[in-house]
């Protein structure tokens, strides 16, 4: 696609998603997909209470039409044994996927996905990992929104949370090798979100704004934690070479139900 092509594009974006279009299309349709990251803290909210129900509402009441969750649980003893990638989907009537970053207490913990729409492809992308450090993976999946015409790729990740950026920087460098020119599904228009436990202007954040990423909030506000949050850390960024813009992100305020505040933003697209 060449620079007055893209250009093109993404000024069409900008209009549509400046307001209703004139066939009174809003957002959560096709050419504004709204997205949504969320670190559900493994269904626990603030209040030490696990409550799925609590956090479906969330994510229903945000309008997101792809979603990606960090910390689930699928059949750990501290869940109960509960699938929380399905039963959220069960509770959204979304589609699901889930991506273990680790074997934890009898299940497995990791990455969730939930599209409005059915999947077309879902795989899950090992992070390097160090002894002594929680493993990490990216869950990706491909969708196509009908009536857009084409397919789009949605990846979400949480990033180690540890106060030195060198194995965060090292899983960023591994999620642009996921995303060479020769791997599948390279050519797709893609957007990645999730907690990246890395403040703007860190070593994660600036390798991927050096490699073309867009935030759809370089300035928005904190993120963490739920109540009073004090640091930015959870991200939405569009793909280089990904037609279309992010547009009106926002910090959602939903204290209680995890320790994380929800991130939101419009993708426009053509």
């Amino acid at each position: 696609m060449g620079n007055t092509t893209l250009a093109a594009l993404v000024a069409l974006c900008m209009a549509a998603c400046a307001g209703p279009s004139a066939t009174g299309v809003t957002g959560g349709q096709p050419h504004e997909l709204v997205l949504l990251t969320y670190n559900i803290h493994h269904g626990e909210g603030d209040d030490g209470v696990f409550d799925l129900e609590r956090q479906a509402r969330v994510i229903l009441d945000s309008g997101a039409d792809l979603v990606v969750l960090q910390e689930v649980d699928v059949g750990t003893g501290r869940a109960g044994g509960v699938d929380q990638a399905t039963e959220l989907g069960r509770l959204t009537g979304m589609h699901a996927t889930f991506a273990e970053a680790m074997p934890y207490d009898g299940g497995s913990y990791g990455e969730a996905l939930l599209s409005r729409w059915p999947l077309v492809a879902a795989e899950t992308w090992p992070l390097p990992a160090t002894a002594g450090r929680e493993p990490r993976a990216a869950v990706v999946a491909v969708v196509e929104p009908p009536g857009l015409g084409w397919a789009v790729r949605v990846i979400g990740t949480h990033l180690d949370h540890l106060e030195d950026e060198e194995l965060r920087v090292a899983q960023v460098e591994a999620l642009l090798g996921y995303l060479a020119p020769s791997r599948p599904h390279s050519g797709l228009p893609t957007v990645l979100m999730g907690d990246m436990n890395a403040r703007p202007g860190s070593g994660p954040i600036e390798l991927l704004q050096e490699a073309g990423w867009t935030a759809a909030d370089p300035d928005l506000g904190p993120t963490y934690p739920a109540i009073d949050p004090v640091r930015k850390i959870d991200w939405i960024l569009l793909g280089p070479r990904s037609p279309g813009s992010l547009s009106g992100a926002e910090v959602l305020f939903a204290p209680v139900a995890s320790d994380h505040a929800p991130l939101r933003a419009t993708w426009c697209l053509p």
